[in-house]
């Protein structure tokens, strides 16, 4: 496992347990972030300042592997070009100074159904945020897929959100095959997922759907 990791969105679902995850497993985590996370751990180090100062501060720190679990809601965003500033800008200008400044290893959660060629905004976008990261050359670059997520979000949970938590254990039994990726996963699988994967050593671009992700957070992928 990586020694040293940078880490964007680590007050989030994801974000947070994935935090736990790392700490545990002796890895010092730079966490980039907006406002104190309120967390004080061995090996924990919050860097608070405003986004556009997050890569200078990455060029200034370096690493082993930068991972994003930034993401946003439409909703907290307001507008699609506000969303867009969150989801593709902050992402990709974060990938960048950490590519710069000699990260070997990106891992970036994104979305099922991700596709640059979308006519829908949202998958359009993470599309389009997918291949801004392959073209930054990272010697290995892990593409995290889950469907909806799972886990205490509170308030920014979206009316649909809500109501496809609530009924995904049916719905899930009926996704089977290729369309088991647009199932409902447990934020924790992820966070064990992106955990096992960080520092991994061998090059090139993955792709990981709901299937990969519990092989992997389970030791068997």
């Amino acid at each position: 496992m990586a020694r040293q990791a940078l880490l964007i969105g680590g007050t989030g679902l994801v974000g947070n347990l994935l935090a736990d995850r790392l700490l545990a497993g002796d890895v010092e985590v730079h966490a980039l972030l907006r406002r104190t996370a309120g967390r004080s751990a061995p090996g924990w180090h919050e860097h608070v300042a405003p986004p556009a100062a997050w890569p200078a501060l990455v060029r200034a720190i370096g690493g082993d592997v930068a991972i994003s679990a930034l993401g946003t809601t439409s909703r907290a965003a307001g507008s699609d070009a506000a969303f867009r500033a969150v989801d593709f800008d902050m992402v990709t200008d974060f990938a960048r100074a950490a590519r710069e400044s000699g990260v070997r290893q990106m891992i970036a959660i994104s979305s099922v159904g991700a596709d640059p060629g979308s006519r829908l905004f949202y998958p359009r976008l993470k599309g389009e945020m997918e291949e801004a990261l392959a073209a930054l050359g990272f010697e290995r670059l892990d593409i995290v897929r889950p469907g909806l997520l799972r886990g205490a979000r509170g308030a920014d949970r979206r009316l649909g959100e809500r109501i496809g938590i609530l009924v995904s254990p049916l719905v899930n039994l009926f996704l089977n095959g290729r369309l088991g990726r647009y199932a409902a996963i447990d934020a924790t699988n992820v966070a064990d997922a992106i955990a096992a994967l960080t520092g991994h050593p061998e090059p090139g671009r993955f792709v990981h759907h709901n299937r990969a992700l519990l092989q992997i957070a389970a030791g068997i992928g």
